[in-house]
């Protein structure tokens, strides 16, 4: 008898989560379906579903997959989860960031309140280990012309270059600007460099007619708006 027209009931579990992804759509699978996907097999009488949901167990959600450390991750080893299929997971989680980026760059939406930057920004900084410091740059209209990454520091301070980032919104004749960048740490609290970068970022503006909107800290899911502030 053909194997489609067995119960997927009847399968091995490393079976039934690409069966029941190509017949009814990556949505309708758990968390641990998914993963078990990447994992592709089990081991030792586990199989890649027993080994997903321990994994998930540890880090709670998907989303801590990733910027993990791989000390982590060494319970697993010992469980046929080598360095190879480790690091297919967490590309996997880093892949669905970015792709909310790259729909965000298409359908250019408009941004009126700190709150839509954090919206679309959050998911991509708010668990990195390093300070990135990413630029929204915004049409008359408020809308997104693009999203660069302008500078990535350590764990303390990201060390952004306005020279660049003016250049970059010259170039993409943008009228103005957002800067974001996070704290790894999580409190998104303004630091002294932070306050001096916005007060240089306010100065460069008035020299080159390029407005600086506003300049947002992301943390763990949370966030601070120097616009929102009242100190822009």
């Amino acid at each position: 008898m053909a194997k489609h027209s067995i119960s997927i009931n009847s399968w091995p579990q490393e079976d039934r989560s690409r069966e029941k992804l190509l017949r009814y759509g990556e949505h309708t699978l758990s968390d641990s379906e998914l993963l078990a996907i990447i994992i592709r097999c089990g081991w030792r009488g586990l199989s890649a579903v027993d080994l997903a949901r321990r994994i998930l167990h540890k880090f709670k959600t998907l989303r801590n997959l990733s910027h993990t450390d791989p000390s982590q991750w060494e319970e697993f080893l010992g469980l046929g989860l080598g360095n190879v299929k480790i690091s297919q997971i967490k590309a996997a989680v880093e892949i669905g960031r970015r792709l909310k980026e790259t729909e965000i760059k298409v359908s250019r939406p408009r941004i009126d309140s700190s709150a839509d930057v954090a919206q679309i920004l959050m998911p991509r900084l708010r668990d990195l280990k390093k300070e990135v410091f990413k630029v929204i740059f915004l049409d008359s209209q408020s809308r997104i012309i693009d999203i660069i990454e302008a500078g990535e520091g350590t764990v303390n301070q990201a060390k952004p270059i306005l020279r660049e980032i003016y250049h970059k919104a010259l170039q993409s004749f943008a009228p103005f600007l957002i800067c974001v960048h996070n704290h790894p740490a999580g409190n998104p609290e303004p630091s002294t460099e932070d306050k001096k970068f916005t007060r240089q970022l306010i100065k460069a503006e008035e020299i080159l007619s390029i407005k600086a909107l506003d300049h947002i800290i992301i943390g763990n899911d949370d966030y601070f708006s120097f616009l929102d502030a009242g100190w822009i």
